[in-house]
This record gives structure tokens, sequence and C-alpha cells, in this order.
């Protein structure tokens, strides 16, 4: 059933997944870090189809939530690390926010997909999201994100041997209310 005209406030979770490369990469943590704080903002026009979407997303506001693999279990003060190192990568300091602004929605049956534009620690480029249909007025978003087009060098450490992937894995899991 399609949503009525009108404004939208997006709830939910926004998950990001991080992958480890490199010669020492046993060492390190494929991470799980949610996004604190965020708001998103839906409009349907008089057509019933949706007219726009605006995400915005506090990067300040990370928390990692899990690490897999590893030679050792993450600590609380690996994790604090964790997160003063990705402010650091983000430039959080300077572009404290990640915002995404849709351009077109193309729906299907279940879902479908929405492109649009991320700006992400001061730069701007394209970003698809894929998503389907989870429950009433319920939604998965998924996107996969290379920090590099984004001017993002990714964290590396022991002199390269271990760095965070390139491309990190997006999920969003939103209510419309």
């Amino acid at each position: 059933m399609a949503l009525p005209a009108g404004r939208y406030a997006l709830e939910g979770r926004i998950t990001l997944r991080t992958a480890r490369d490199g010669l020492a990469a046993q060492a390190g943590h494929d991470l799980t870090i949610d996004i604190g704080q965020w708001s998103g903002d839906l409009v349907v026009g008089a057509d019933l189809a949706p007219a726009s979407l605006d995400v915005s997303a506090d990067l300040g506001s990370l928390v990692v939530r899990a690490g897999t693999g590893g030679i050792k279990p993450l600590t609380d003060r690996d994790k604090r690390e964790i997160i003063s190192t990705a402010r650091k990568v983000l430039s959080v300091d300077r572009h404290p926010d990640a915002t995404f602004t849709a351009s077109r929605f193309s729906p299907a049956e279940d879902g479908g997909t929405i492109d649009g534009t991320l700006t992400l620690a001061g730069q701007s480029g394209p970003l698809r999201l894929t998503v389907s249909r989870t429950g009433p007025e319920q939604y998965r978003a998924t996107a996969t994100v290379r920090q590099t087009s984004f001017g993002i060098k990714p964290y590396s450490g022991f002199l390269g041997a271990l760095r965070v992937s390139d491309p990190v894995e997006v999920e969003a899991e939103v209510a419309i209310r």
C-alpha cells in the first residue's frame, strides 16, 4: 500500500560494516559500527510517488557495536581507539555530518532503488541505495561506499600490513513515521 501524500520522518538504525585487508589482516577485526544520531525526511507527492528524501548523519555519534575475527576480542579501550581513529580518518572536526539527497526513485514491487548524492568528508558523489520492504512501512536500504571516492584514505597500521578495505557496506533499517 502506498503512503498518502505528505512529509514523513524516518527512524531506525544505520550500520556500517568494514572489512580488513593486508598481510596482517588476521590481527585486525571486521567492524560493525552504528551511527548513533541521524535524521531522515521523506516527502510523498500528490501523485503518491516519493518526491524527495534527505538524510543527515552525525559522524561524531559513531559507536562500535562488534568486531569479529582478530587475534583477541575487542576491549572497551579498543572500541574507543577505533572511534578516535575513525573521527580522524573521516575529518569529523571539519565535516561533522554525512548527508544523502535523493535525485531519482525507481520503485519496484517490494522496494526498488534510490539514486542520489552522498556528501562525506566534504566531498560529494553519486550513491545508489537498494531498497527492500521488510514490513508495513519498514524498509532496508543497502549500499557500498568506497572511501577513496570521497577523498578518504582508509586506515592502515603496522606499516600498511593491516588495512581497512576501501569499500564499506552501509545498511539502514528504517521505519516511516
